[in-house]
């Protein structure tokens, strides 16, 4: 698929992404029509990327002296989700700043035989600040290592949690 100006090429296939991170779904993730509710996605976003970044640093990003906040995400729906489907969902780096870092994520329900079906893409953007002051500053440079594995293209491999 290829994106016009201004637009960013849609990652359809778990081959795609550097990195895949598991997650599964819960009981209460269903809402009153069966299906995973549209809000537990970001839910599903924000875990996998928090999760990748603290197993492939090594450290709890939460005691950094900068901490990633969410300046903006979003979510494009393909198919629903229900419990108790198993998720992976696909991590990368569309674009990584000095003080900011906007993945490009996927959501991958498991099926019999290893087949990851697309449920739904999403971007997410991590905005670094100061812990204490919350002003801006540069992505720790844990951080930073970790999400070069995770650009496009770096031919880094897969960053799998085992």
């Amino acid at each position: 698929m290829t994106a016009s100006a201004g637009q960013r090429a849609e990652r359809n296939t778990a081959a795609e992404y550097p990195a895949l991170w598991p997650i599964a779904t819960r009981w209460d993730d269903n809402d009153h029509y069966g299906h995973v509710n549209n809000v537990t996605y970001y839910s599903y976003f924000d875990t996998a990327v928090n999760g990748w970044l603290m197993h492939t640093t090594g450290v709890d990003i939460r005691a950094l002296d900068a901490i990633g906040v969410v300046a903006e995400t979003s979510c494009k729906y393909h198919s629903e989700l229900s419990f108790p489907d198993a998720l992976q969902v696909g991590l990368s780096v569309e674009k990584l700043g000095t003080r900011s870092i906007v993945y490009a994520l996927a959501l991958f329900r498991e099926s019999p035989g290893d087949e990851l079906h697309l449920a739904a893409t999403g971007r997410f953007v991590h905005v670094y600040v100061d812990a204490q002051t919350r002003r801006p500053v540069a992505i720790p440079t844990e951080i930073d290592a970790a999400a070069r594995t995770l650009v496009a293209g770096s031919g880094a491999g897969r960053n799998d949690p085992s």
